[in-house]
Order: structure tokens, then sequence, then C-alpha cells
């Protein structure tokens, strides 16, 4: 599917205050073709490349895919701007050095532990600090080198980026703000992303953040070599999760004239590079293509659960899915565990006590999360690795079962939990594992947990009758 976008008046969306978000337009759709142009005409007609571009602009693709990808894979962007994106000095190291991002995972800069990991929120740091310096790896798997793996992040900051842009070349963000709104101009338009919805911020598209509200907070997913898409709704059928009408793509918007000393900020191999332009980066005019930035909001999420017996798989809870050339098994899956109904009958209603072939890495933006009484609060996240076990907390356990097998139907309410779950097998950053901000005690919420077993009890739920299995087992007792 193509859809276009076109402005009547140049003067709607041509500004160059890259902090005024009062105006925001967007298309919607997952996976569509678009095609925005800020003035009429800007897109060139018929072909992609003419010799000579209206409005005197330059041609320039994004490519999100190898060119030779199935159609049905493959992504990549034209954009139309007033002057090329290759017109910057070198890069140069960045001075200083970041030191707390991370692209590739191995011994020398990351450990593993099968131990259950919290952190309680991180405070928002007091001296200046935009989007790039408040970002920092938490844990990952595999290379953005090779082309396979991921990285989870979090980000705390305090002001919005002045003159410059950062650029990912390793691999997609997922952004999942906590608190405080983010402003985000892209190359293709701006986004205002709030806690309760995410934004996918492509493989090598420049954007900057601004924080309208002050102080902000928040968590990323990055993935390497793939990209995020829809997950397939299989018995669920046609309708339910999330629709791809919900997910919003920005419009075109451009801004013009000299901007001395602008530093293009580049992510490449974990590492921050800096190249300076005397232009913004966000001169693009008109663009067409289906490689995009995009936002969702995760209210819109269709949740599907149990209606009779037993606990579902959180796997009906996925909203996007970067999956593997293993069917069915992710590289990284993101689930959310939304407001809703629990009605199942006779059943323990929190998620199960389970070990997991799968590594889960947990983060509240709201509330509190059904399995965890205490100690699991907004901004903070939880790690549970691969065959490592986990569930439920001794007091939601009591809770739960003091109920009885009568109880009614309840929603529940004031709530977004989240999970990143990937089939690799994290390893975490040194600086997560010696955070202030780690939860030393989080072993404890299990510990509590008492012993249920009554052999004599469940003789009395009997219907009177011994089984022959019954007496063998009475006698070896015995």
């Amino acid at each position: 599917m193509e859809k276009k976008s076109q402005h009547q008046s140049s003067s709607l969306i041509r500004k160059t205050d890259g902090e005024d978000f009062s105006d925001l337009n967007y298309e919607s759709g997952f996976g569509n073709s678009f095609s925005s142009e800020a003035i009429d005409g800007a897109l060139p007609r018929g072909q992609n490349s003419p010799l000579v571009c209206p409005f005197g602009l330059y041609a320039e693709q994004i490519s999100g895919t190898s060119f030779t990808s199935p159609r049905k894979l493959n992504q990549r962007s034209w954009l139309y701007r007033i002057k090329p994106s290759a017109t910057h000095e070198p890069f140069k190291p960045r001075v200083p050095a970041h030191g707390k991002l991370v692209s590739e995972f191995d011994k020398s800069n990351s450990y593993t532990t099968p131990t259950q990991l919290r952190w309680k929120p991180v405070d928002i740091p007091d001296s200046p600090t935009d989007f790039i310096d408040g970002l920092y790896t938490i844990c990952g798997a595999g290379s953005s080198f090779l082309r396979h793996g991921y990285a989870i992040h979090m980000y705390t900051a305090n002001k919005s980026m002045d003159n410059c842009a950062f650029c990912n070349a390793d691999g997609d963000f997922l952004v999942v703000p906590q608190k405080g709104r983010l402003w985000i101009a892209t190359e293709c338009g701006k986004l205002e992303v709030s806690p309760g919805e995410i934004a996918v911020l492509p493989q090598g598209f420049r954007f900057a953040v601004s924080l309208p509200d002050g102080p902000s907070r928040g968590y990323i997913a990055e993935i390497f070599g793939t990209h995020f898409q829809l997950p397939d709704l299989g018995p669920i059928g046609a309708n339910g999760l999330a629709a791809p009408r919900d997910f919003l793509v920005p419009t075109a918007w451009f801004e013009e004239g000299s901007r001395l000393g602008y530093t293009i900020v580049q992510k490449f191999g974990g590492e921050l590079f800096t190249a300076r332009q005397d232009f913004s980066p966000f001169n693009v005019v008109a663009w067409h293509g289906n490689y995009v930035p995009y936002k969702y909001d995760l209210s819109k999420f269709c949740p599907f659960n149990t209606v009779l017996v037993d606990h579902g798989d959180p796997s009906i809870n996925t909203v996007l899915t970067a999956p593997t050339d293993k069917p069915g098994v992710a590289l990284l899956d993101f689930v959310i565990f939304p407001p809703r109904w629990l009605v199942a009958e006779h059943t323990f209603r929190p998620p199960y006590y389970h070990r997991n072939c799968m590594s889960e890495f947990m983060g509240l933006i709201r509330g509190g999360y059904e399995a965890k009484a205490d100690g699991f609060l907004p901004g903070g996240a939880s790690l549970h690795s691969c065959m490592t076990p986990h569930g439920p907390d001794t007091k939601t356990y009591e809770a739960t079962i003091a109920r009885g097998s009568e109880a009614g139907p309840y929603k529940i309410t004031d709530t977004m939990a989240f999970m990143f779950e990937s089939c690799l097998i994290p390893r975490i950053c040194p600086w997560a594992l010696e955070s202030p901000f780690m939860d030393h005690d989080y072993y404890r919420c299990w510990i509590g947990l008492r012993s249920h077993f009554s052999y004599e009890e469940a003789d009395n739920e009997s219907d009177g009758e011994l089984t022959m299995w019954d007496m063998e087992q009475r006698i070896l007792c015995a």
C-alpha cells in the first residue's frame, strides 16, 4: 500500500525551529509504502533520481536491507533534501569517549550470571545530561559487527540535545519512555512520544531528542541485523494484538538555512564518532518509501486472555518481534502486560513459576506488576536469564490462593509493564552489576515461600476409595 501526504501551504510545515512540535501530522500503517512532501511538487514524478530534482533538491536513498532482499522484506526510502547528508567533515572519535555503550558482548566487557537480577529506578542526574550522554547499556548478546544480536539500554536525561543529531549505525532503537515526553526530530519528520507510547528509530536515521517536560527516563532495545515486524496471529485469526493502522509515521518537515558547527554523533560499533557540518540534517523536503521511523500507543493494544482455565502464555501479548531464521524463535520480542480482565476459573491467575529457554528483561512504565507485590517500581528493571527460575513473589502467591477457587472476575488497572525477550543469553555490563540501584535483596521475595504440601489433605479430597497405588504408597511410608 502506498500512502501520500501533502500540505497545501508550505507555511504550515516549513519551520526553522526544531523545538516547535505544536502542529504534528502523522500517516498511519505498519510496513506501508508512504510518500510525503512538505511543499507540493517536491517529490519527483515517475522516477526516483531525475537529472534535476524539483526545487533543486538532492535525491538520496537510505537502505534498511540489502538491495537484493526479497521484495516482501526489502526496506528503503528516498529522501529529497536541500543538501546531501555526505556534506560534512571527517568523523573523529568523540571526546570525551562515552564508555558505557556496548555493541559487541564478550568476556572482555561483560559478565554472565544465572542469578535473578533487579534494579531500582535510576535517579535523574544533577548535571546537564542530554539523551546521548544519558544513554548506557545494561546487557546484551551478539555483535553489531556480525549483524546478529541485541543490546538493552536505559537512558536518563535532563536537557535537550543542542545543535547536534544522533545516528545509530549499529541497529534499530525501540524506545520506551517511562518518565517525560520525548520530542524526536527525524529526517522524515517529527514524533512526539509520551510514556505509554513507543518509538522505533531504524538504523541509520539521524534524529534529535528534546525534553518538553524536563527530566526524562526510559528503556531502549536495540537489535542488530534485522528489523521489527508484527507477529503472526496464528489461531487468533485476522484481528487482535497491535493493529497495523495504529502505527504512526511522521510527515515531511524540514529546516533550512545555516547551522554553523552542527554536530552529527554517530554510534558505530558501540563507539561514538562526531562530524561537523554547517546545516541541519533535517533538511528533507519530501520523501517516499517504507523505511521510516514510527510510533505506537500501547493503550491501543488489543490483548487476548484465558476465558476458562489456566494462565495464557505471555507470547499472546507480543507487540513487535524481531524473528530469527528458526520459526517461532525471536531474536527479540517486545511484550506488554496492559490493563485487562482476569476471569479464569479454578486457576492461579498471576504468571506461573517457570524456567524459560528465552531470557527476559522486564521494565515497568506505570503502576504495579501483577506478579510482584513489592520492590518492582516504575523506572526499575529485572533480568531473568535462560533457565533461571522466577515467578510471583511470596505476597502475591499467598494473596492469590487466599482468594480461593471461587474468586470472581476482576480487572488489573493502572499498570503497564513490558518485557524484552530473547533467545540469546545476555551478558551484563559491569556498571549494571555494580550499580548502586541494584536490588541485592531481590532473591528474598521468594525466600518466604513455604510448603503447603499436605498428604492427609490430599487423601481427604479423594472420593474415599483407595487405589492400588495409594495402598502401596501408604505401605512404603509406614
